[in-house]
């Protein structure tokens, strides 16, 4: 590369750029919509050293990114872009620099990789004179290599000349395998940049990344390189890709950051053996008509993953009523016990804390293995539902648990146990009759039912908190969860069959102030919330060395 052409782009490459390009990139263009990118993910992972962790590509196709403009209430859009306007003006202290300018016109797709921390270095603090240096640990910061496609040259070279004249941009040049390395400093923060093959703009907060990256275009192993990398870097199959993860080596990668941080605990053994199950992982990120969705697919290690996978009939969801707001679904929590319990013998304290909680329930005549999860063989879920009555009135919801079972004798056995047991702690324990139900109440004086717990069918039982829920689940007369509209939003379009359901019903008037009263929200969180639909997540595993999760963020349509 000639000289006057590996000086144009090299104001481009400061701590500005970094932010705006590699970080914020995302969420501006939520409004915006960027243009389209030159530069594919294989051409960036080309780039980037072997030795990276893992690594993230955005896209910049600007038919991706317009599909988000379709969604989002008119409160949170202006939002979004009052605080991208904030940001630029904060990046950009004069105020005559852009993203939708400056940046937008040249920057392709954009390549964000995580390279092996540097070796710890003891840090220094100030002592009197005369006074030895003491070190101490200090935690790493990431290790982060930028790689971003240049698809217009001469929109590059504008930005260029126009962030070389900002105040407080100091510049300095070395060489390195005859590529000049650029050393942008702004607030006392430098920035490490080279224009690669006139293509590519690669940049780190290390320069020691930077010249990695260098070897790397000159011949070295790259991520691109790796066994399978062509295949892993086409991502995962989502409609207008916005960004692709690639974990090639994910036991590799923990372990790696954890021996990186002098703060954290080192892995034992037992806990590296768990993270060797998982080979590798990709996940894609993609907008289509029903919002935002998340795919992830993680190789196995066959002969290390012990979880035996089943997928669910998904009937049980129809056990509850429409305004059911949260849901957690599966099947075979006794397979799960039992693979738990199993794991345990590699983890003294894991095992100690199972043998205190067998211990703990045995004192009422409770066998943990048989009596309570022994029976829960089939399908079940927990279902969060509103109530502002009785023990509920504070709360404004109350829960429903809802297993299948082949082996109700021994159910029913476990709940007549715990029937005795309330009554010795003084609590009126009490049938009634709920829509032509069996149901036993666990009473308290002046309040209503604590608990209760009865059969919807001759292989479904449920377990309430508290007495409205009961009354919810018992004698539905209305529609169920399974057949709201909410729900089939939310849900529909996730992969079928599956091991169950988390499902979230932001829609709901009650969602948003209940979450707010578990987390400090302000005005602007609630705005955002209030553009979510709501949230599913499911996961399926055709084999066992293969599980895939999908997750949806389900927003709602913006205003025409």
């Amino acid at each position: 590369m000639s000289e006057s052409k590996s000086k144009f782009l090299i104001p481009a490459v400061g701590a500005a750029v970094v932010v705006v390009v590699g970080v914020s990139i995302a969420a501006y263009t939520y409004l915006k919509g960027p243009s389209g990118g030159s530069s594919d993910a294989l051409g960036s992972a080309k780039l980037v050293p072997s030795t990276a962790l893992m690594a993230a590509y955005i896209t910049t196709d600007p038919q991706a990114w317009a599909k988000l403009q379709q969604f989002g209430t008119p409160e949170a859009q202006k939002l979004v872009a009052k605080n991208l306007e904030d940001f630029n003006q904060q990046m950009f202290s004069d105020g005559n620099v852009s993203y939708e300018k400056d940046i937008k016109p040249w920057v392709g797709g954009v390549m964000i990789a995580v390279l092996p921390p540097n070796p710890v270095k003891p840090a220094q603090f100030n002592a009197p004179s005369g006074t030895p240096n003491v070190p101490k640990n200090v935690q790493q910061e990431p290790n982060i290599l930028i790689v971003v496609g240049i698809k217009d040259k001469l929109s590059a070279l504008n930005f260029a000349n126009k962030l070389k004249s900002q105040k407080g941009v100091k510049l300095q040049e070395s060489d390195y395998q005859g590529e000049k390395i650029v050393e942008t400093t702004q607030n006392d923060k430098p920035t490490y940049s080279v224009v690669l093959n006139n293509s590519h703009l690669v940049l780190a907060p290390e320069k020691q990344a930077v010249e990695k990256a260098i070897d790397t275009f000159k011949g070295q192993s790259s991520f691109a390189s790796k066994e399978g990398a062509s295949s892993t870097l086409k991502g995962v199959d989502v409609k207008n890709s916005l960004a692709q993860i690639y974990v090639p080596d994910y036991a590799g990668m923990v372990q790696q950051l954890v021996a990186g941080n002098p703060q954290a605990k080192q892995l034992p053994p037992q806990s590296l053996a768990q993270l060797k199950q998982i080979k590798s992982v990709v996940a894609g990120l993609g907008v289509d008509d029903a919002g935002l969705r998340l795919k992830a697919i993680a190789n196995l290690d066959p002969q290390l993953n012990k979880f035996q996978y089943q997928s669910s009939p998904g009937n049980i969801v129809g056990q509850f009523p429409a305004d059911t707001f949260a849901l957690i679904s599966g099947n075979g929590i006794s397979r799960g016990w039992e693979a738990l319990v199993e794991q345990s013998k590699d983890y003294p304290e894991m095992k100690q804390a199972l043998e205190q909680a067998r211990g703990q329930v045995k004192i009422a005549n409770i066998d943990l293995d048989k009596d309570i999860f022994g029976w829960m063989n089939g399908e079940f879920a927990f279902g969060a539902i509103p109530s502002n009555q009785g023990v509920l009135a504070n709360v404004g919801f109350g829960g429903a648990l809802v297993f299948d079972t082949s082996d109700r004798k021994t159910a029913e056995a476990t709940f007549t146990k715990l029937d005795t047991l309330a009554k010795t702690q003084r609590i009126n324990v009490a049938n009634r009759n709920i829509g032509g139900k069996d149901v036993t109440e666990w009473q308290i004086p002046q309040q209503g039912a604590l608990l209760a717990h009865g059969w919807l069918d001759q292989d479904t039982v449920f377990v309430a908190l508290g007495g409205p829920i009961a009354d919810a689940v018992s004698d539905r007369k209305n529609s169920s969860l399974n057949n709201s509209d909410t729900f089939k939003a939310v849900t529909g379009s996730l992969q079928k069959p599956n091991g169950g359901y988390f499902y979230l019903d932001m829609d709901k008037t009650k969602t948003v102030p209940l979450i707010n009263s578990f987390i400090s929200s302000n005005a602007d969180t609630i705005t955002i919330l209030n553009s979510i639909r709501g949230f599913g997540i499911t996961a399926t595993s055709a084999d066992k060395s293969t599980s895939q999760l999908e997750m949806l963020l389900a927003l709602k349509p913006s205003a025409k």
